[in-house]
């Protein structure tokens, strides 16, 4: 099979969360909260292929760390594919979030990177509930999400960003990312009550 020609596509709802403080200046590229970056993505396929390999219904994920911003590179990726995955499905999986195959976000994120751990082949437990989602990856990733609250009221805020120029969405839900832990080895971290993201994508080459 030439993987260059094959044509790919997933919609899926998508959680994100990092270290930056709420909304996080990446998405208006300014610098990151603290001058690097660790952060996390989650995506459950509701409808994907790549060529006649069905995605649907999978979740796949990634932890991260950029000791800069994420355009200036050199981060550490950690990839986590669905247990559920039969062997064509893993391999489609990888080979999409590889860029080998093109399509946004993937063919811009990869070339961040300088160095990829081993993937890991996990179960993935959602719960879609808006602002209040979160997700289980195995034993390495916890988060959870709630609406940001009104420093002075305490009332749930209802915040939205329209990101026209954005690769890994165009629009989301900004959340609190409440809880956020992540175990992967050298990619270990906890960055509670930070910047999160809930919404739905659709990515193709």
């Amino acid at each position: 099979m030439n993987t260059s020609a094959t044509k790919w596509i997933i919609e899926a709802d998508y959680l994100q969360a990092c270290n930056c403080d709420y909304g996080c200046p990446c998405e208006f590229s300014a610098p990151p909260t603290l001058g690097y970056c660790e952060g996390m993505g989650a995506w459950q396929i509701n409808r994907g292929n790549l060529g006649d390999t069905r995605l649907d219904g999978l979740g796949f994920g990634f932890a991260a760390r950029w000791p800069k911003a994420i355009h200036e590179g050199n981060g550490t990726l950690a990839l986590f594919v669905d247990e559920r995955a039969i062997t064509a499905q893993r391999e489609a999986l990888l080979t999409i979030c590889s860029g080998k195959v093109g399509g946004l976000p993937f063919e811009i994120l990869v070339t961040t990177f300088s160095r990829f751990l081993e993937p890991q082949f996990v179960p993935f437990k959602f719960h879609l509930d808006g602002r209040s989602s979160s997700v289980e990856v195995g034993n390495a990733m916890k988060v959870g999400m709630k609406p940001i609250k009104n420093p002075v009221t305490g009332e749930a805020e209802d915040v939205r960003i329209n990101h026209g120029t954005g690769f890994i969405f165009k629009e989301a839900e900004c959340v609190s990312a409440d809880e956020m832990v992540i175990t992967a080895g050298e990619l270990t971290f906890s960055w509670p009550r930070k910047a999160g993201f809930v919404t739905r994508i659709r990515y193709s080459n």
